[in-house]
């Protein structure tokens, strides 16, 4: 099956009302019928804590797509529930959305995708289910206000020369389209997922002003500092785990490769400089 032929399929997107739920749903659409599933929703609402409504938000669909929500205090317990209601369901395929880098003892929440991982091959296994996982690096569009010029300030509590493999989040979603569209060629596979170039939050500042000629004042706070500034939604547990990674990215890069991104999409992994506004 593939992309073109596949009309009329019933693909869950789990955690639709998040920015990549909401563009994996935009590259599904006109392609198949999709179940926009999260707490809040008015047709499908579910709760990923319980278990509540996910066996019949994915009854009638083939595919689940599973984001959870960022920081999740028990990401694996809320994936084995999702995937009980799968199987309950008679869904055919899960695309798990991990991250790069899962197995980083420093990142309790990479730690957490890297069990998830593992919990979805035995599951998957043992009742017969078609699996795949996509393990994108940090998305562009993370600075996407300095990018189009809504903002001309940025503060970031990390190192503004560590390195990334900067991945557009649009061509992320594409990717998730492509394989829920056609499981069968994707199944068992784990796709890592990195833009085409390695840049560093300073690079893309400076680039940005390149480009467009605007001034764009970038301050490093440290980690405790930015908490105070900007983390006081957060829970315990949630600072614990961003701070965690926030001095990972301190004192080294987090990078992945764009090959298979390119491959994936049968074109070049979008660069920063396609997403810089108001040139």
């Amino acid at each position: 099956m593939n992309s073109e032929t596949a009309c009329g399929t019933d693909i869950a997107v789990v955690g639709a009302t998040g920015k990549t739920g909401k563009a994996v749903v935009a590259a599904l659409e006109g392609r198949a019928t999709v179940r926009q599933l999260s707490r809040t929703a008015l047709d499908h609402p579910i709760d990923l804590d319980t278990g509540e409504g996910l066996k019949a938000a994915f009854t009638g669909c083939t595919g689940v797509y599973f984001i959870a929500p960022n920081l999740h205090p028990d990401e694996p317990a809320a994936l084995r529930r999702a995937l009980e209601a799968a199987s309950e369901a008679g869904v055919d395929h899960v695309l798990y959305h991990s991250v790069a880098w899962p197995y980083s003892p420093r990142m309790p929440h990479h730690l957490d995708k890297a069990r998830c991982e593992d919990d979805l091959r035995a599951f998957a296994s043992r009742h017969e289910m078609r699996w795949t996982i996509l393990q994108p690096c940090a998305y562009t569009q993370n600075f996407e206000s300095i990018l189009t010029g809504e903002s001309t300030d940025l503060v970031v509590p990390y190192s503004t020369e560590s390195k990334f493999s900067f991945v557009s989040l649009g061509d992320v979603a594409e990717v998730a389209a492509r394989i829920l569209l056609a499981a069968e060629e994707h199944h068992g596979a784990t796709y890592e997922l990195g833009g085409p170039e390695a840049m560093s939050v300073g690079d893309v500042v400076r680039l940005t002003g390149e480009m467009t000629s605007r001034s764009v004042a970038v301050e490093q706070l440290d980690v405790a500092q930015w908490m105070h500034t900007f983390g006081q939604s957060l829970g315990v547990d949630g600072r614990a785990r961003l701070g965690a990674m926030f001095e990972f990215y301190d004192d080294r890069d987090f990078l992945a490769g764009g090959m298979v991104t390119k491959a994936l999409l049968g074109r070049d992994p979008t660069p920063v400089r396609a997403l810089i506004r108001g040139l």
